[in-house]
């Protein structure tokens, strides 16, 4: 039971992260702030795939929490 809300916080928590990463300016300022603003071009193949990832375990631990109930 305890590994399940775990694994559903891990997906929430992760989605909202990068969720705000990518829809917002925050990365692409935290990345010129460092130097690295060359690597913005490239955030893109890394934060959608990483929302798909964090949504898709977010709705596996709600899977698994409901079949656990029933």
């Amino acid at each position: 039971m305890k590994e399940g809300n775990s694994l559903l916080r891990v997906g929430i928590i992760g989605t909202v992260v990068v969720a705000l990463c990518c829809f917002t300016p925050v990365l692409v300022i935290l990345l010129g702030v460092v130097g690295l603003s060359a690597l913005t071009g490239y955030l893109d193949f890394v934060l959608f795939p990483a929302l798909f990832f964090f949504v898709c375990l977010a709705g596996y631990a709600v899977y698994r929490k409901n079949e656990r109930e029933n």
